[in-house]
């Protein structure tokens, strides 16, 4: 018998190899909607924050811990995705998962207090923090290699356009109905992604494995302090205050420990092996910097268009979108592209794509109109798209199967902490920024300046009015060159990561098909 035959025969058996599962295209709408589902409570509470306020008895400070708890619980238990999934099986994991998530999000939202929102939506975090990885682990097992970059567009689709539509939505929720309807809408979208799992998704096998209590303890505590100190840096002044301190002390002490003993146990709740795959390695430091522009982007647009120019939470939606519209039809693109285009080169025209938009976007002025916007964020979805998909096919490519559900589960926590760390990094260079553009704006406002003696001369004589609405245009104007640097930062990263590409290895035509075990 031929090596093919018996690999043939070899995923026969188990059920699992992607020429013996039945009913591919519906077991991608149920992994799909789930994982939609999932990303989408990453960023539609967001908008809902200021009417659940009253609602809970929460200030504004403490009202954050409805994000923070969520992304806490889901980066700590994102790395459990592949021990649970050998322990007890993929579609046991996932369907328990879904179930899980749907209840979590029926009791947010029926919530009577900050505490109990904050218990639920940790309960959310921990079971949804399975289903993005899980739900890329299903579609590369149950499509052949020739199909994986078809497969990844569909599933990068959902990863990318849940959060940029994840404000508009939930925005339109809490104006139309009640922000409790942000956490309601979960529960048609995970019954009918729960049938579908159901009914089609494929058994894997169960390959208990010892769990590494001292190895999970440590990146746990790494993760949930690098979390915290992201999340609540910018409210306490970051090292100013000893909280941080501490936050920053057991993320460096939980990291090196836990790389210790990956490097020295000879059972690491991780498999070290996964980081001798240079392809997903440097995949790894390719999806850190998709996370970084991607949601730090999503976090600076919204406040902008509001506070400098007036948009309403609906308006901001609209004219966002475009952004999912390149995404979407860049992965469509490209999901066809990448088995005739050299990965390598699809990736690096998207990071030129980012770039230009980014580029276009220093140009953003408080005069300007909506078109500016939407170009450039038309460009940059294409861009991100164009990244994306190539770049978790290549990173796949070459590692054993069997890894799939660490590796995934490793991705997206990488993904996640990029963003959270482009998040804070842009959140304190525009608070930092405003202050000095301010300073030096308002250094040029003196009545012997001949420009403001021209532009109003009520301002020169002390007029209060005058001088309120000359100091309206220095914040305004100190806050659109602070937004414009956050831009730039944002593309000078995005240009130090093209080099890496190079360092990526283009898969062979013809791969020895693997052995699911």
């Amino acid at each position: 018998m031929t090596g093919r035959a018996q690999a043939a025969q070899a995923t026969t058996t188990d059920g699992t190899g992607p020429d013996a599962v039945p009913h591919r295209g519906l077991i991608t709408v149920s992994v799909m909607l789930a994982t939609i589902m999932q990303v989408l409570d990453t960023t539609i509470a967001n908008v809902a924050l200021p009417s659940m306020t009253g609602d809970l008895g929460a200030s504004r400070d403490t009202i954050n811990w409805v994000l923070t708890s969520y992304i806490v619980a889901a980066a700590i238990m994102t790395p459990m995705t592949g021990w649970l999934s050998d322990r007890f099986g993929r579609k046991q994991l996932f369907i328990t998962s879904v179930v899980g998530f749907v209840v979590a999000s029926m009791l947010c939202g029926v919530s009577w207090s900050l505490t109990s929102m904050v218990g639920f939506r940790i309960l959310q975090g921990v079971f949804g923090a399975a289903i993005v990885p899980l739900s890329q682990t299903f579609l590369l097992d149950i499509n052949p290699k020739e199909r994986h970059g078809q497969a990844m567009a569909m599933w990068g689709a959902g990863i990318m356009v849940g959060p940029i539509i994840g404000p508009t939505l939930g925005g339109w929720l809490t104006e139309s109905f009640n922000w409790r309807w942000v956490f309601f809408i979960n529960l048609p979208v995970g019954i009918l992604a729960l049938l579908g799992c159901l009914a089609y998704l494929p058994k894997s096998p169960i390959r208990p494995r010892r769990f590494d209590f001292f190895g999970f303890a440590m990146l746990t505590v790494a993760i949930g302090a690098l979390q915290l100190m992201l999340d609540r840096g910018a409210e306490v002044e970051w090292f100013a205050a000893v909280e941080i301190w501490i936050y920053g002390f057991l993320t460096l002490t939980g990291f090196w420990v836990f790389g210790v003993h990956l490097a020295t146990s000879r059972e690491p709740f991780i498999d070290p092996r996964i980081f001798a795959d240079r392809n997903f390695l440097t995949g790894l430091v390719f999806i850190f910097v998709i996370g970084v522009i991607l949601l730090a982007s999503l976090a600076l647009l919204p406040p902008m268009l509001s506070n400098i120019f007036g948009y309403p939470t609906i308006t901001t939606g609209l004219v966002m979108a475009p952004r999912g519209v390149g995404t979407m039809l860049s992965m469509i693109l490209v999901g066809r592209l990448v088995r005739m285009v050299d990965a390598r080169l699809l990736v690096v025209a998207g990071l030129a794509l980012t770039i230009l938009s980014l580029d276009m976007m220093t140009g953003f002025s408080p005069q300007m109109g909506a078109g500016p916007i939407i170009h450039s964020g038309l460009v940059q979805g294409m861009g991100l798209g164009l990244v994306f998909v190539p770049l978790s096919t290549v990173a796949f490519a070459t590692l054993d199967a069997r890894f799939r559900a660490d590796a995934t589960s490793l991705f997206s926590l990488v993904r996640n902490i990029g963003s959270s760390i482009g998040i804070s990094v842009v959140t304190v260079m525009l608070t930092r920024n405003v202050q000095i553009n301010h300073a030096e704006l308002g250094a040029a406002v003196n009545p012997f300046n001949p420009s403001l003696q021209a532009l109003s001369p009520q301002a020169v004589q002390g007029g209060v009015a005058a001088l309120t609405q000359i100091d309206g245009l220095v914040n305004q104007q100190a806050l659109m060159i602070s937004y414009i640097d956050d831009f730039k930062l944002m593309m000078i990263v995005t240009m130090c990561a093209v080099p890496l590409a190079l360092l990526l290895r283009r898969p062979q035509a013809e791969a020895a098909p693997v052995h699911m075990e």
